[in-house]
């Protein structure tokens, strides 16, 4: 019995490629380390939105994920405006230690009670402005919040 070996044209795999890669450089970044974010806010001239989310039991926070943070218009604004930092405070998924503890601290320090709250901060830490709660009108009117806060 003979083995038929499938040729796949060169060009496909190449389209494939790339197109895996696109998918990958689309994806925009969210830190968790608080340090880490201020550093390439330095670096890069850039101020921090801080996102206190619940992301695995706030509804208004997963709202807000899927109909603003992870939409084409906002990552796109994002990638060449702001660095992204998560506190994240889920139920279901544990944290390491480390990272609660950094995230508790914060909530404290920048008077987080309620989520989620955007906070918008400098390369310092210094608020610029905030978002408590959901905002309407998708990506274009939270990217104007944000906007607004560095005026």
């Amino acid at each position: 019995m003979k083995t038929r070996i499938l040729r796949i044209p060169s060009l496909f795999v190449a389209i494939l490629l790339l197109g895996c890669l696109g998918a990958r450089a689309d994806e925009t970044q969210w830190l968790t380390d608080y340090n880490a974010a201020l550093q390439q806010a330095k670096s890069a001239k850039r101020n921090v939105l801080l996102d206190f989310t619940g992301s695995d039991w706030c509804e208004a926070c997963i709202k807000m994920e899927k109909e603003v943070l992870n939409t084409p218009e906002f990552k796109d604004y994002a990638s060449k405006h702001l660095i992204l930092m998560q506190a994240d405070f889920p139920i279901r998924k544990p944290l390491p230690q480390k990272l609660a503890d950094q995230n508790s601290k914060l909530q404290d320090e920048y008077g987080v009670d309620g989520m989620p709250a955007y906070i918008l901060v400098d390369k310092n830490g210094n608020v610029l402005g905030r978002q408590v709660g959901y905002l309407e009108g998708g990506p274009s009117a939270f990217i104007a919040k944000i906007e607004s806060m560095k005026k």
